[in-house]
């Protein structure tokens, strides 16, 4: 997906107009944003592709459990989904809290646990615009020597990994991992026309590009590589979600966890107790 094509994703987001727009031309836009077409649509969801079309131009009004269909077939986020919801008149599905109340409790205590398990090896859960909700001890190692404004909360991972006074000094494959975190933020913003996540990729898109380093190097996977005041660091890193999230706040949460990708990283690492 191109940045491009992001950007326009984002300008024709439904996201943006959802008092202003009926819930047909804004099923019609999620569509063509997933470069779906009607008949994909219904065939999926176990309806006509006319009823698609009835839906889309305004001759239908479907229902909120037909919206809630279409959209999980579009794979269209829950926030979002709610906005649906209120632009075809009906009440929003899913419930937004905050991190703090009783309800979210299990859920936030399972990721701190998570997190905390991790050690000595950092572990960080993220918002929908990669603000940083929660982390371990070893995030502060790894990212020792990154201006203070960037650390100052809420901590935005892509603006700390990529700025010139944050970690991209030292990250040793910049080039590798800059590509790699412009492709999750290019997705993430296609996928829910957030604006501030388009204004981040414009941003970060106008830091100092780093010189080639050598391009892909036949690994498995990319790695993130620093050189540290402990030696040189590599770490691989694995993503989760709560994949049954029925809240508009866990939805948005991602767990990040950091493993390393050598031997020596790993002695470093377990060296900082």
């Amino acid at each position: 997906m191109s940045v491009a094509y992001c950007r326009r994703m984002v300008a024709d987001s439904p996201s943006r107009s959802r008092g202003e727009r009926p819930v047909g031309e804004l099923l019609r836009q999620w569509r063509s944003n997933r470069r779906r077409s009607q008949l994909d649509l219904a065939v999926e969801a176990g309806i006509s592709s006319r009823h698609v079309s009835f839906i889309e131009t305004g001759r239908s009004r479907p229902t909120a459990a037909m919206i809630l269909r279409l959209a999980e077939h579009l794979d269209v986020p829950l926030r979002e989904r709610n906005q649906l919801l209120l632009a075809g008149g009906f009440a929003p599905a899913y419930g937004e809290r905050d991190l703090d109340t009783p309800e979210l409790a299990a859920v936030c205590d399972a990721l701190r646990r998570v997190v905390a398990a991790h050690m000595p090896f950092p572990a960080l859960v993220l918002d929908r615009h990669f603000d940083v909700v929660e982390a371990n001890e070893a995030v502060a190692t790894v990212v020792e020597g990154c201006a203070p404004e960037l650390l100052t909360p809420p901590v935005n991972v892509i603006r700390l990994g990529l700025h010139p006074e944050g970690m991209a000094p030292r990250i040793t494959n910049l080039d590798q991992w800059r590509a790699h975190l412009l492709t999750q933020l290019t997705r993430r913003a296609g996928r829910t026309g957030d604006r501030r996540l388009i204004d981040l990729l414009d941003e970060v898109r106008r830091y100092p590009r780093p010189a080639r380093l050598g391009g892909v190097d036949g690994g498995v996977a990319v790695e993130l590589r620093l050189r540290h005041r402990l030696g040189d660091l590599a770490f691989l890193s694995m993503a989760a979600s709560v994949q049954t999230a029925l809240d508009v706040t866990v939805d948005e949460l991602t767990l990040e966890l950091f493993h390393p990708a050598d031997d020596a990283t790993r002695a470093l690492m377990e060296s900082v107790r």
